[in-house]
This record gives C-alpha cells, structure tokens and sequence, in this order.
C-alpha cells in the first residue's frame, strides 16, 4: 500500500507540475496575445504581427507592438461611443523602430486615427523614444467612432516596428460662440524643383500690402454677409523660410497641402486655437509663367489640417492684376476668393453633420450670376443665409453651422477622462475573465464571418 501511495504522490506531483507550466505558458501566451477589446485589422493580410510586449514598456502594463516587416497599413482598433457635436482628446505614448513609409508623406507612420476617415494625429517615423501624441477631434453627427493605433496611414504604408501605450481619453467641452480665428501665412518664398528645374520665387512688398488690405475686408464680409451669425478675426504671419515642395492633383496640378508648410507653421498652429488657416502663395509671375502647372485656380479649399480647415490662397501670375486689389470701377469685392474658400469649408462640414444644402458652385442652378465688379456676392449673402429661394422653401448654410467649429486644445481646459474605454485589468481574476471573454468573442465572429 505504501508503495500505491508513494507512486499515487510522485503522479499527483509530476500532475501538478505540469498544470502549473500549462498554466504558466498560457498566461504568457495571453500576456503576449490579449488586446483588451481590440481588432486587430491590416491592409495586406500577414504582412503585419500584432503582440503585447511584456520588455519593451513605457509603465507597468505591456505595451501594444506592432511589426510590420513588409510595407503595411495596420492598425488596433476599438469602437467608441461619443455624444454629438463634442471634442474629443485621445492620447498615448508611441515609440518606434525603423519605421519608414512607401513614399515621402508626413501622413505616415505610427498615429492615432479614426479608421474609413482621414482624422489623425501626428505621424512618428524613424527610430523613436517614448513621446506622448495627441488626437483632437469633434464627433460632429456621430454617435461612435473607431478609434485606431495605426502604423501607416490613409497616404501610404509604412514598415517598421512600433510601440503604443498608456492611452487615455477625454471629453471636452464644445464652443457656442460664433467668432471665428484664422490663421492667414504669407509665403514670402518659393523654391521648388518641378521636372529637374529649380524654381525660384518672391512675393513682392505690394502682394503683403494687397493681402493685408484684402484681410481686413474678408474680416468685415464675414460678418456682413451672414448678418452678423458670424465675426472673423485673422492673425496674419509672414514666412521667410521657403516652400519646398507641392503636391499635386491630376484635376488641380500643383498645390500647397498641409505637408508641405507643416514644419513652418505647425509651431504657430499648436500655440494657439484658431479655427481655419489660409496659406498665401505665389506658384508662378510673369518670368515663370509656365512652368508650374497650375490647372486654373486661384484658390482651394476644403483641405485640412488635423482637423481644421485649411486653404490655399494663390497670388495671380500677374502683377497688374486686380484680384486682391479693391478699385470702384474694377473690383469691390476683392476678399471674393478667401471668403469662397473659407465657405468650402463651411460646406464640407454642414455635410459631415449629415445637412443637406446646394453645392457652393452651383449658383447659376439657383438663377445667380457672377456680376461685374462684385462677382458671386450676392450668392454668397444668400448661401450663408439659408435664403436661397426654391420652390420647396429656402435652402443653404444652416444657422447653427457657424458655431460647429473644429475641436482644439482650449476645448478641454474642463475636460474629463472617459477612464472605463482604455482600463487594463487590474489583477489576474480580471486577467482570466478578459481571456474567456477573448474566446467567447472569438468564436462568435468565426460564426459570423
């Protein structure tokens, strides 16, 4: 009997120890392998491995590692409930490794973003330490949003390896005010390599005085032409350090996006809170008149520039030209081309809030001219007025569509953090919970997919 007993011991032991390394196995395979609610989603399938880091960390939980050895778009993602119309601020601390993109874009990398969108913050490339990015954004007419750690981007793929950690996020408090801040940047270099040509070239000291001058009536239009639903204020910054590069659009041809002007402007942008930004340039005069191809436009708008609207103002070819210049008998309404960009905006966000409204060029449809010496005025006064006249009742911008202004930093001066969307468990019960909560949910999507 002795002997049964002593071997019955020895099994039970050899038993325990085995369950003991099982056990431990999988808790690591779990430490490695559990996202806490998270999909995991990538462009090209396998190019990308997603683990928990138990070494690499910036705090005591496990970081969230992406690797992506082939040129990918891979992110984490977690749906997220949201109240309409409210800011947002998302915050994590990233790290990278040889992270590089597919092509030169300051769009790609290791980011926050709102997945199907091109929300996003920041993007980190090449080889980082631990730094802490912001995502501000308004859930506009959305009642969830997606919101994603991403190595790559909606520009390009990105390869490379990088660490996410100790997110957070906040709501903050929405502006009911309708007075508008712009930002307006004056160019004063271009010098640009278009087809192996160096291109070189200056604003001039009557462009400054014309654009100054035209501000100031944009500023007063503004309020005007809505009957007071809006003001506009407008900082304007002369910019010595060149353009570099543009980009380039097979509808537009050459352009200023906000890539290109990033690193002069962003300094500016992140010190203050303004609502949109006009980037002033001169692409050609009558020396270069044809070698950059600019596919006639004077302005373009409906850009942005994480988040706030961004719009390109361009300086005619011409030095006698009188667009920004007010003359009784030539043109009273020279501020015509910043107003029209800025209402692009205006235009794009009414639709992001789910508005249905006329398109900002289809003023001829509604029986509206572009009238000698004041052009689309009187369209513009209408459009931002709901006062264009259909046999269905009045169309145009809504009233409230003034004070639906992009999120930004003086949003959360009383912000509170939403501490239940982004929690790690707290001790290993939570630990075990969170791992048949991973299976279960496995398994469902299996038999949904």
């Amino acid at each position: 009997m002795r002997g049964k007993s002593a071997k019955a011991l020895v099994i039970n032991i050899i038993t325990f120890i085995i369950l003991c390394i099982a056990l431990y196995l999988a808790y690591q395979f779990y430490q490695r392998n559990n996202f806490n609610d998270f999909i995991r989603s990538e462009a090209q399938l396998h190019a990308s491995e997603f683990k928990r880091d138990t070494e690499v960390k910036y705090s005591d939980v496990n970081s969230y590692k992406i690797t992506s050895t082939e040129f990918n778009d891979a992110m984490f993602s977690k749906e997220v409930q949201v109240e309409p119309n409210t800011p947002y601020r998302v915050t994590c601390m990233i790290k990278t490794s040889g992270v590089t993109g597919d092509k030169t874009s300051s769009g790609i990398g290791a980011q926050i973003a709102i997945s199907n969108t091109t929300e996003r913050s920041v993007a980190i490339s090449g080889d980082s330490d631990w730094q802490k990015i912001e995502f501000i954004f308004n859930s506009k007419n959305r009642e969830t949003v997606d919101i994603a750690f991403r190595l790559g981007g909606t520009e390009g793929y990105a390869k490379g390896e990088a660490w996410f950690s100790d997110f957070k996020i906040e709501q903050g408090q929405a502006e009911e005010d309708s007075n508008w801040n712009f930002a307006c940047f004056i160019f004063e270099n271009t010098n640009v390599n278009i087809d192996n040509q160096q291109i070189n070239i200056q604003v001039t000291n009557n462009d400054v005085t014309d654009i100054r001058n035209t501000i100031d009536r944009f500023e007063t239009a503004c309020n005007e032409l809505s009957e007071g639903k809006m003001t506009a204020e407008c900082d304007i910054y002369q910019i010595e350090a060149p353009i570099t590069s543009l980009s380039y659009d097979e509808e537009f041809g050459y352009y200023v996006s906000p890539e290109d002007i990033e690193q002069q402007i962003k300094d500016i942008i992140n010190e203050n809170n303004y609502d949109h930004i006009f980037a002033v340039v001169r692409l050609g005069n009558e020396e270069y008149e044809d070698d950059i191809e600019i596919k006639d436009w004077i302005g373009l708008g409906s850009m942005d520039y994480y988040g706030i609207g961004f719009s390109n103002i361009r300086l005619p070819n011409s030095s006698k030209s009188y667009i920004y210049k007010y003359d009784r008998r030539v043109n009273q309404f020279p501020e015509e081309v910043f107003l029209h960009e800025f209402l692009h905006s205006l235009e794009r966000t009414a639709k992001e809030y789910g508005y249905s409204i006329p398109a900002l060029h289809d003023y001829k449809e509604y029986g509206y001219e572009n009238e000698y010496l004041i052009g689309q005025r009187e369209w513009y006064k209408d459009y931002m007025n709901q006062a264009i006249a259909t046999s269905e009742g009045y169309v145009g911008l809504p009233n409230e569509i003034y004070t639906l202004k992009p999120a930004k930093k003086s949003n959360f001066e009383y912000a509170y953090a939403l501490e239940e969307v982004y929690q790690e468990p707290q001790n290993v019960i939570e630990e075990i919970r969170g791992i048949f909560e991973n299976l279960f949910r496995n398994i469902e999507l299996i038999f949904e997919n």
